[in-house]
């Protein structure tokens, strides 16, 4: 059986509309929250919140790790991008999934006030200064957003050998996170937790409507069929 095109999966799927209203819809989104971003974390940065005593987190001395978490996260980063110029579901999934875990990240770091750990060293990163406004961001603490990001990556590969790069990368980075004390030890672990949870609702809700998009055209035939049939 011929392998399709990058092409032809794309055309398939532009001419799908469900698919191509997800698409649209999903990229003015994620437009918008890049515009959000800013106002969101400059407010955050003004409230006073929690310092947490951390057991875990107070046992491994401070470092700044900046150079390998950027590359790890930007280099999964680039990977599902290029798997994705060849799946366009996997964009799909993953920019849904991404705008409900952002807004769930937008959520919970309302409701939980937390001031940066013990030993805090600020992530220096070049590409999400952009997102943070060129501010230095430190209360974007519950949940962790580097974490989730990656989850994510993991959950939306579809070849086993991608899930555990992915995977690896993942452990790699929550370790870093901890040893330049950028986050709380619960910021890691309910992270991926979170996520998880998000990326099959989201899973449920865009099937469902694909689903819904391939039975209208029996549905109409049907009532062709009984109108002609009066």
């Amino acid at each position: 059986m011929p392998k399709t095109s990058i092409l032809d999966n794309w055309k398939e799927t532009w001419n799908s509309p469900f698919k191509k209203r997800r698409m649209i819809i999903g990229a003015i989104i994620l437009v918008i929250v890049v515009f959000v971003l800013p106002i969101f974390f400059g407010y955050i940065e003004k409230r006073n919140g929690v310092l947490l005593n951390d057991w875990l987190l107070s046992r491994i001395p401070a470092h700044n790790v900046s150079g390998l978490i950027f590359a790890i996260i930007w280099g999964l980063v680039a990977f599902i991008f290029i798997r994705a110029i060849f799946n366009p579901s996997i964009y799909i999934t993953y920019s849904w999934t991404l705008i409900f875990v952002i807004t769930a990240r937008f959520i919970c770091i309302t409701l939980v006030p937390l001031d940066p750990p013990t030993g805090f060293i600020p992530l220096t990163d070049p590409f999400t200064s952009v997102f943070y406004g060129n501010v230095v961001v430190t209360k974007d603490l519950f949940f962790s957003g580097h974490t989730a990001i990656l989850t994510l990556i993991v959950l939306c590969f579809e070849k086993k050998t991608d899930k555990l790069i992915a995977f690896t990368g993942l452990i790699a980075v929550a370790f870093l996170l901890m040893v330049q004390h950028i986050h709380y030890t619960i910021d890691i672990v309910a992270a991926p937790v979170i996520v998880y949870a998000i990326y099959h609702l989201t899973q449920y809700f865009l099937n469902k409507g694909n689903a819904q998009q391939q039975s209208q055209p029996q549905k109409e035939a049907l009532a062709e069929a009984y109108a002609v049939s009066e």
